[in-house]
């Protein structure tokens, strides 16, 4: 990816701390980009965020801590936000979880749909208007090419009826496509971008999320197979690549992968489906659209 100047630019980075997040942190504080690292612990946070204004020698690398899991702390997370940035160039949904087991956030609500969907719905609808005003803007959402072979299971949406790790977690992405699409249906005319990628088969923490004897299975075979995954900064050259690149400008509504567009499952492409999702996930985190109605 050529190097790309974005002084000047603010970038909000969620899950930074550790895997694709923290590259993508680094790749665009490099570029000169103002950026936000979003984490969770303070401890990780702050020791990744040495580690990215070390490694791209940018001092204007700012660190916020949230539970992307709470929805009241990601209200909290997106006020501290709107108060300290007067723009918002990019922002780059990242974080996201794997849970063998089910379990529910403090909103009762399942905690993969909570994390890896309702948070990009949710922090994205709470900075949304500032996005606009920031325009050209982007918005970068990370999905999985997991979503290839799920489907959006509005009957039991939050697997309280059989849990299944891969098929609650391949939902999640897939919900991540189809409120990419439907969101770049709404901001068309606005100047704000909105794509999302697989980011590849990454070499990263994420098993780190798995308990019990499943995930010291997972874990096991995660470090095994890491021997053939790519690197964190590899497979954050989409999610930068998106961010910054003149290459995509004016682009929106697409799936990427390795830096190109790619074909994404054919449910992704139902826009009952997507309208259907877009107001589930409306109430589910108790908001009303802003962006323009479903024409």
């Amino acid at each position: 990816m050529a190097k790309t100047d974005m002084a000047g630019d603010t970038c909000i980075v969620t899950g930074a701390n550790s895997g694709i997040g923290k590259a993508t942190a680094t790749a665009l504080a490099g570029m000169g980009a103002h950026v936000v690292m979003v984490a969770r612990s303070r401890e990780r946070g702050e020791a990744a965020l040495g580690d990215v204004r070390r490694a791209s020698g940018n001092a204007k690398v700012d660190l916020l801590l949230a539970d992307l899991s709470s929805q009241a702390s990601i209200r909290q997370l997106a006020a501290e936000i709107l108060a300290a940035y007067p723009s918002i160039d990019v922002l780059v949904n990242n974080a996201g979880a794997m849970h063998t087991s089910r379990s529910v956030t403090v909103d009762g609500i399942e905690t993969t749909w909570a994390t890896n969907h309702l948070n990009y719905v949710l922090l994205t609808h709470l900075l949304l208007d500032r996005i606009k005003a920031s325009a050209p803007a982007r918005i970068v959402n990370v999905s999985s090419r997991a979503h290839a072979r799920s489907t959006i299971n509005f009957d039991d949406l939050q697997f309280e009826r059989g849990y299944s790790i891969m098929r609650c977690y391949g939902q999640s992405k897939l919900a991540n496509v189809l409120f990419t699409y439907e969101l770049a249906r709404r901001l068309e005319g606005t100047g704000v971008t909105a794509n999302c990628l697989h980011p590849g088969v990454v070499r990263t923490g994420f098993a780190k999320n798995s308990s019990g004897p499943l995930g010291t299975f997972i874990a096991g075979g995660a470090r095994v197979a890491g021997m053939f995954f790519i690197s964190p900064e590899k497979g954050a050259e989409t999610s930068s690549h998106l961010a910054s690149s003149p290459a995509v400008e004016g682009v929106t509504g697409k799936y990427f992968a390795r830096s190109k567009e790619a074909q994404s499952n054919a449910e992704s492409h139902d826009r009952e489906i997507a309208l259907r999702l877009w107001e589930v996930s409306e109430r589910m985190c108790g908001i009303a659209t802003t962006v323009g109605a479903a024409p």
